[in-house]
């Protein structure tokens, strides 16, 4: 949820901030810390309530915004953290920071290290896919190093689909180029290599044989990968999609469920348009509506497939929402915000970790989530260890969480 989903307004009511609305934000929580805008808003900081109510969710009883009442079905396939914590309070950095573990270029995405620790199940689709999709409006631009593959070989690198029309540009043959011309070609191709392989010892020239050879039989596999329209009416009715194919979030998350059942090893959608600085009454609930239906289709949908169980499915932004109102919206805020996850040895209907009672900073009880924390857990929960998946670049052994990160045992099956 690229732009910073407001964690007051989706999964951490806070029932004393609302009380306090409009009325000046205690110096004490916020003297000394990193503020994006706010330092300049006039008349002082002063807090902001939320407009919308939660309910008490499925049998674990968890608190979820009424913005999202389908994501309130699935309450109980679902382990909610509120006590994230990031450290860049802007959104490129903090995009990168969550994907990479760093805001160092040339450092690779976690999607990378999951496709260089475990490898890709498909061979005629690539193991890493990125889809974005647009919001009501404030969409933050997201670039295409948010799924490099940094230092490790570029055929660990996510490779971003078209969410409209064909996934990818050219798929098919050219006028008057047959399927075995065609593969005449990518043989020939391999062979020429193959010399050159032998003469320079280059891992890029083998990787630039195997993504001849993908492409080549992406030339099938893609177009049926992307036929939406063989999808029954009741799944198209359960995710929410009026057209097939129409770039919205809903036809990205059925996407991303064809390509996991087809082998693909991380899909990762960016959905625009939760940079809330102003009216946030307004477009936080059309921004909600955009997103929660397919949301949880998407777990309905791998659960009754049995695909739940070994696929996790992650929600979240790249930081959240400040307590303080600025001017009609929230500013940026590192110190605390919510994610949820449910499936691939996540414990289900979990609220892990706390933030203070103004939402303003996560709580130190043991439950905290960094970053770094983050990326440790989840690696673990696919049987990872994270200080053990290095890779060796320049004479030093790179991890994804480079020397931090702590394990959450907690909510982990």
């Amino acid at each position: 949820m690229a732009g910073g989903p407001s964690h007051m307004e989706t999964f951490d009511p806070k029932p004393k901030l609302d009380a306090l609305h409009g009325k000046p934000f205690p110096d004490s929580f916020t003297a000394g810390q990193q503020l994006a805008q706010l330092q300049h808003e006039r008349g002082g900081l002063r807090a902001r309530g939320s407009s919308f109510t939660f309910s008490r969710c499925g049998l674990s009883g968890q608190m979820i915004c009424d913005l999202l009442p389908h994501t309130q079905t699935i309450a109980d396939d679902l382990c909610i953290v509120r006590s994230m914590h990031t450290e860049q309070i802007n959104h490129d950095p903090a995009h990168a920071f969550m994907n990479a573990g760093s805001v160092i270029k040339g450092r690779p995405s976690f999607g990378s290290w999951m496709l260089y620790g475990l490898g890709a199940e498909a061979d005629n689709l690539p193991g890493y896919v990125v889809l974005m999709s647009n919001g009501p409006g404030n969409d933050q631009p997201v670039s295409a190093r948010q799924w490099s593959a940094g230092f490790l070989p570029s055929k660990f690198q996510g490779v971003q689909f078209q969410s409209k029309g064909t996934p990818v540009h050219y798929v098919g043959n050219p006028d008057g180029v047959c399927q075995s011309l065609q593969r005449q070609l990518i043989d020939e191709l391999a062979e020429l290599n193959g010399y050159c392989a032998e003469r320079t010892l280059d891992p890029e020239i083998q990787t630039r044989v195997a993504q001849y050879e993908l492409a080549f039989k992406m030339q099938t596999s893609v177009p049926e990968l992307a036929d939406l329209r063989r999808e029954p009416r009741s799944t198209l009715d359960l995710y929410g999609i009026k057209e097939p194919g129409d770039g919205s979030f809903a036809s990205n998350c059925l996407l991303a469920r064809r390509l996991i059942e087809r082998g693909t090893r991380f899909v990762q959608l960016y959905h625009r348009g939760w940079d809330h600085h102003s009216e946030i009454d307004k477009n936080l609930p059309l921004a909600c509506k955009l997103v929660d239906q397919a949301s949880a289709a998407l777990v309905k949908d791998l659960k009754q497939r049995g695909l739940l169980e070994d696929t996790l499915v992650i929600w979240g932004g790249e930081f959240g929402r400040t307590p303080m109102g600025q001017g009609t919206g929230r500013d940026h805020h590192i110190n605390a915000f919510s994610v949820w996850m449910a499936g691939g040895g996540i414990r289900p209907g979990l609220t892990w970790g706390s933030t203070d009672e103004l939402g303003y900073r996560y709580l130190t009880d043991g439950q905290e989530m960094h970053v770094h924390d983050l990326h440790a857990t989840l690696l673990a929960a696919f049987g990872i260890d994270h200080e053990r998946l290095t890779y060796r670049y320049q004479g030093r052994d790179f991890r994804l969480t480079d020397v931090h990160g702590r394990v959450a045992h907690g909510i982990l099956t």
